[in-house]
């Protein structure tokens, strides 16, 4: 078809610039992008926020010693025993026995002012730090301590690490079926804007595939304009999701154990987690992909219906 074949460059035979505007899909597919950068932002900051704490508690444990300045068989405190026996296992790098202050400082939010005021006999508490990668088995420790001091209890903070981590895997599942949801949501409108072009350049589509043009070339023609403006819909909104994601990651800063941006741009910008950083060009791919695709299908699923 020589008419089709020998346009000019940048002709639009079919009027497409009219029949899909450059104003309402890409906003609404960037408010899509926007609403997507969100829930990507969610996965990977619970998967951040999990691995920081997981480290933390997980490295970390809590021994208590009833009656702890009683005097033990070695003639020593009960506190004094237990300590030694963690001190000498291997695979813990620290252990230290919390001062009456500490444990008042911890019941304060309990018992209010009156923490440093309670009759009742505390047990001594040792807060232990495990090494970097001490294998170390609870079991045997356990034991031994209570050989050295009768009713010492050890909590290994498991419970909470299997908490922490079903809480991590319920939250990215929740911003992976956002994302799905969004994706869905965007294909729909651009299928539904195809659908009106479609609709609102019939006469023109019929006269040029009556001429001679294929299924492909006209959802082609389609296709390349809806995966434009997808497109430019996905990058305004993932470069208008920056700021929000750069605020949400400067005020999570502190939980992850890095200390606030204090105000400085660089510093806040840096904060964003790296994984982020490449999957935020992903979403005018993912976009333009989405656009594409739809297009396609939606064109030539009219196309067939044409007498």
């Amino acid at each position: 078809m020589s008419g089709v074949l020998l346009r000019p460059a940048g002709f639009d035979e079919l009027g497409l610039r009219r029949a899909l505007s450059d104003r309402m899909l890409p906003l609404l597919v960037a408010a899509m992008a926007f609403l997507a950068a969100l829930s990507l932002a969610g996965w990977f900051g619970a998967a951040a926020l999990t691995d920081q704490w997981r480290e933390g508690v997980g490295s970390a444990l809590t021994v208590q010693v009833p009656d702890p300045n009683a005097v033990a068989a070695s003639g020593e405190t009960r506190l004094h025993d237990v300590l030694a026996v963690l001190v000498g296992t291997p695979g813990i790098a620290s252990a230290r026995a919390l001062t009456n202050e500490d444990l008042t400082r911890l019941l304060r939010p309990w018992l209010g002012s009156g923490a440093d005021k309670v009759a009742l006999p505390l047990p001594g508490v040792v807060a232990v730090r495990l090494s970097g990668a001490s294998g170390l088995d609870p079991a045997p420790l356990a034991a031994r301590l209570e050989s050295a001091a009768p009713g010492t209890v050890m909590e290994d903070h498991g419970i909470w690490v299997r908490r922490l981590s079903v809480l991590a895997r319920s939250l990215q599942a929740c911003s992976l079926l956002a994302v799905v949801l969004v994706a869905a949501v965007a294909a729909a409108v651009i299928a539904v804007a195809t659908r009106a072009g479609l609709a609102a350049r019939r006469q023109a589509i019929e006269i040029v595939h009556g001429l001679g043009a294929t299924d492909g070339y006209i959802a082609g023609r389609f296709a390349a304009r809806a995966t434009l403006l997808a497109a430019v819909g996905g990058l305004a909104g993932a470069i208008a999701a920056m700021p929000v994601l750069i605020l949400l990651a400067d005020l999570a800063a502190p939980f992850s154990g890095r200390p606030p941006a204090a105000g400085s741009v660089a510093d806040m910008i840096t904060s964003l987690p790296a994984p982020l950083w490449l999957a935020l060009p992903a979403l005018p791919i993912g976009a333009a992909a989405i656009g594409f695709l739809t297009a396609q299908g939606t064109v030539r699923r009219w196309l067939r219906r044409l007498p």
